[in-house]
């Protein structure tokens, strides 16, 4: 039985009207309800008519990139290295054109990402590279999963960028580039182990997120190792911003005086982190080493320069543009493990130095 325009407004509570504005993009429309319609939109499975309905397995000119805050470098650099590539690729479109990519910030909400990824598979995407870390929700990994076999199935090329291998959906992603998060937490844990550090702070991500759980295990892995307890009081979680890394660094001085470093959970965050410490009258590092992760450009200028793991973030980026357009072939088993570099700077030294 053919989906209609008025199933689709029973579903979602509003007017044929209202469905209508929505799908044709011609009148301000309250996000919330926006959300409500496209949601029965995907639900029901509905097209607009006969000619869309005959169109649903071909695809545009449009490739959208999905990050969680366009003005975090990380996601930005990304972005803007898959963007160059995209757009650097001659005779792909229909006509034989270019693709138009399109940046699509979720703010870091799970619902603006499935809306986007609704959104997307209404307009027939070429292509869809999702970037950062993944919600570890069971039901989003599971609407996210079917929305991108959807996608697949009408011929869109899915890749995820800086995101570990999708559970359970895994054949409709064309390629994964993961980092490998837990070896550079590792890294930076066993630096500061050698150079002789044992109360370690570490100020981690949000809870839920893919990124933070797997740079805190490689934290947590290097320090048992070197037969050092974990300590749960040493860790505490927040934003990737750099409020986070001030406020939490301050409870962790408070917590344990004996603290003689502190780990972000990325740059911006060990910015925030640096500023505490220097609060409480402290120098880094002669009295506190603090490290960061991703090396985001402003790591290297800062005073004193930031010790970090280096993610290749726009080599990455741009290789997630390439496989997206079909320029390059997929690596093989579809995964590929993007490695981080220790980059030991002036802000780490030993202990009392």
């Amino acid at each position: 039985m053919t989906t209609t325009l008025a199933d689709v407004a029973a579903r979602a509570r509003v007017s044929p009207a209202t469905v209508s504005r929505v799908l044709n993009g011609n009148y301000p429309v309250a996000a919330s309800t926006r959300e409500r319609v496209l949601r029965a939109v995907d639900e029901l499975d509905y097209v607009l008519n006969a000619t869309a309905s005959s169109l649903a397995a071909a695809t545009s000119d449009l490739v959208g990139i999905l990050v969680n805050d366009i003005a975090d470098p990380f996601f930005g650099i990304m972005a803007g290295a898959a963007q160059s590539a995209i757009g650097g690729q001659e005779g792909t479109g229909r006509g034989g054109g270019e693709k138009l990519a399109v940046v699509c910030n979720t703010g870091g909400s799970p619902e603006r990402e499935l809306t986007y990824l609704t959104l997307l598979q209404r307009q027939r995407a070429a292509a869809v590279v999702l970037t950062g870390g993944a919600v570890e929700d069971p039901e989003h990994v599971a609407a996210v999963s079917a929305k991108l076999a959807k996608l697949s199935d009408a011929g869109t090329r899915v890749v995820l960028c800086g995101r570990p291998p999708m559970e359970g959906g895994g054949s409709a992603v064309l390629a994964t580039l993961s980092f490998d998060n837990r070896g550079g937490g590792r890294q930076l844990a066993q630096h500061l182990l050698e150079l002789g550090h044992r109360r370690i702070g570490y100020v981690a991500g949000p809870e839920e997120r893919t990124t933070t759980r797997h740079r805190l295990e490689g934290h947590l892995k290097a320090l048992d190792a070197a037969g050092i307890k974990d300590d749960p009081r040493l860790v505490l979680h927040g934003p990737y911003d750099r409020r986070s890394g001030y406020e939490a660094t301050r409870e962790l001085l408070d917590r344990e005086p004996g603290l003689t470093a502190v780990v972000a959970a990325n740059d911006t965050v060990a910015l925030g982190a640096c500023a505490a410490v220097r609060e409480r009258g402290l120098r880094i590092p002669e009295d506190i080493s603090v490290a960061g992760f991703d090396d985001l450009p402003f790591s290297v200028d800062a005073v004193p320069a930031l010790t970090t793991v280096r993610l290749p973030l726009y080599e990455a980026g741009a290789w997630a543009g390439r496989l997206a357009m079909g320029a390059e072939a997929p690596p093989e088993g579809g995964v590929a493990v993007v490695r981080g570099e220790l980059m030991a700077r002036a802000s780490t030294a030993a202990p009392g130095r």
